[in-house]
C-alpha cells in the first residue's frame, strides 16, 4: 500500500455528531470526499435533511440519523440501529455549544446544558460505538476538542472545564480501548469561522487581538480542519492514539 493509499477511506462507515453545520458538516464532506460514507447527525431532522442535500449535490455518500446525544437510551438505541445496518468504523465526536458568562453569574442549567453536551454525549455515543467496535477488534474515535483544552479566556470557565475533561477522556479512551483494538484521539481547533463564533468574527476589536496573537495571523476556515480528521480516521494514523492534534494555526505554541 502506497503511502497516499493509506489515507484513503474507502469502504468506511463513519457517523459524525453534531454535523449538520460548521465543523461537523466540514469533516463529514472531507470524509466523503476520502471515500468513506458518512452518517450525519443532529436533533434537527430539517438541518439535516439540507446538509444530507448539499453534500449529495457533490456525489458525496451520506445519509442521516436525528437522535439527541445528551440522552443515554436514545444514543444506545440509534446507535444499535446504526450499526445494524452497516458496521461503523469511525466515530467524530464534535456536538458542542459555547454559552458565555461571567462565572459568578454562571446559570447552574447552563451549567449542566454545556456539560452535558460537550462532554456527558461524547463518553454517552463513544461507549455505545466501542461497544459495537470491540468485538471487532477496530475503530477510530475522534473527539473535537479545542485550544480551551488548553488555554482560558475570560468569561468562559465551563466551556474551557469541558473541553479539558473531553481532552483527558480521549486519553482515557485511548488507554482502555487500545488493548482492544481501537484508536482514539482529539482535534483541537483553534479559532474558526463558525456559526458558534459569528458574534467574535464581528468584533472588529477581538478579531484583531485575535490575528495578532495568532502566529498564522488570521482566523481558521473549517475546511482545514478536515485533513486532519481524515488522517486521524485512516490507516495513515495506525499508531497515533491518545493524541490531541491542535490544528490552531500556532496559539497554543506562543504566549
Amino acid at each position: 500500500m502506497s503511502v497516499l493509499d493509506r489515507f484513503k477511506l474507502n469502504g468506511r462507515r463513519a457517523l459524525i455528531t453534531g454535523s449538520s453545520a460548521g465543523i461537523g458538516l466540514a469533516l463529514a464532506k472531507a470524509l466523503c470526499e476520502a471515500g468513506a460514507h458518512v452518517v450525519l447527525n443532529g436533533r434537527d431532522a430539517t438541518r439535516l435533511q439540507q446538509a444530507e442535500m448539499q453534500l449529495r449535490a457533490l456525489g458525496l455518500s451520506v445519509s442521516t440519523h436525528a437522535f439527541d446525544v445528551t440522552d443515554p437510551a436514545a444514543v444506545q438505541q440509534a446507535v444499535t440501529a446504526i450499526d445494524a445496518d452497516a458496521p461503523l468504523d469511525i466515530l467524530i465526536n464534535n456536538a458542542g455549544i459555547q454559552i458565555r458568562a461571567p462565572l459568578h453569574e454562571f446559570d447552574p442549567k447552563n451549567w449542566r446544558h454545556l456539560l452535558a453536551t460537550n462532554l456527558d454525549s461524547a463518553f454517552y455515543v463513544g461507549q455505545a460505538v466501542a461497544q459495537k467496535m470491540i468485538p471487532r477488534g477496530r475503530g477510530k474515535i475522534i473527539n473535537i476538542c479545542s485550544v480551551q483544552s488548553e488555554l482560558g479566556r475570560p468569561g468562559i470557565a465551563p466551556y474551557m472545564a469541558s473541553k479539558g475533561a473531553l481532552k483527558m477522556l480521549t486519553k482515557g479512551m485511548a488507554i482502555d480501548w487500545g488493548p482492544l483494538g481501537l484508536q482514539v484521539n482529539g482535534i483541537g481547533p483553534g479559532y474558526y469561522k463558525t456559526e458558534l463564533n459569528e458574534k467574535l468574527v464581528a468584533d472588529e476589536k477581538f478579531t484583531e487581538w485575535l490575528v495578532n496573537r495568532t502566529p498564522s495571523r488570521r482566523w481558521g476556515d473549517v475546511e482545514e480542519l478536515g485533513p486532519a480528521a481524515v488522517y486521524l480516521a485512516s490507516d495513515a494514523s495506525s499508531f497515533v492514539n491518545g493524541h490531541i492534534m491542535y490544528v490552531d494555526g500556532g496559539v497554543t505554541a506562543t504566549l
